[in-house]
């Protein structure tokens, strides 16, 4: 899997996209050259999980919703396939026991001493907002012990607005934050105040660097009563 990130990366995909939408990324040196650590960054287009792997120098592994790997026909198949190849990795999002799973695999790719890629909101922003931060990545660091690299997506919601069949030519931008370090709450994954502190912590940084407008709600409860924003 990995041979064909790098193929994408550097020879099918890779110089086309930089060639069309001109990213840019300041603060790449906050990403650490090697040793596990997180990713998180806020969530505004299907384009994130294709940019910021493309900027970043190493591999970086996504926790991507399942249905991403199970649509049906040409398209389906080739978004399955896209997915695979570049080490995203299939996760339910439908709670209990999936989340448990959910955080298990992610453990795994953090123990093999990769970077993994996690969206905090737990969906796309459904109006390009930010929304409150799900306390699954809380947990998940402080038991795998790694630094979390807040990173702010600039732009890409502006890339395939809505009913659009091709995306637009626009430039978007990626902005990398310093580290942050939790090792102060070492060994208390368990109390959820704390997980709910540290995920706030990092939903601040990524409101800050991002400039998004901040709403303290679930952004999946404003797709549940909202049904045309959830798309």
């Amino acid at each position: 899997m990995n041979a064909f990130f790098w193929f994408l990366k550097y020879v099918l995909l890779g110089p086309l996209l930089r060639a069309v939408f001109r990213p840019w990324i300041t603060g790449l040196e906050n990403v650490p050259k090697e040793g596990a650590a997180i990713l998180a960054s806020n969530h505004i287009s299907f384009f994130d999980s294709i940019f910021l792997p493309l900027m970043v120098d190493r591999h970086v592994a996504f926790l991507a919703k399942s249905e991403y790997f199970t649509g049906r026909g040409l398209k389906g198949w080739l978004t399955k396939m896209f997915f695979l190849g570049t080490g995203q990795l299939p996760i339910d999002r439908s709670g209990g026991k999936a989340s448990e799973d959910s955080l298990n695999t992610g453990l795994r790719v953090l123990a093999s001493g990769e970077l993994l890629g996690i969206y905090p909101e737990g969906t796309r922003s459904p109006d390009h907002r930010m929304y409150r931060g799900r306390t699954g990545i809380a947990r998940m660091l402080l038991e795998a012990r790694v630094p979390v690299i807040p990173v702010a997506m600039i732009g890409t919601q502006e890339l395939m607005p809505n009913g659009a069949k091709l995306p637009r030519i626009r430039r978007v931008g990626i902005v990398v934050g310093e580290p942050l370090d939790f090792s102060r709450y070492a060994g208390l994954e368990g109390d959820r105040y704390i997980l709910r502190a540290v995920t706030d912590e990092i939903q601040y940084e990524l409101w800050r660097i991002s400039g998004q407008e901040y709403v303290d709600v679930y952004a999946s409860s404003v797709k549940a009563t909202t049904p045309s924003l959830n798309r």
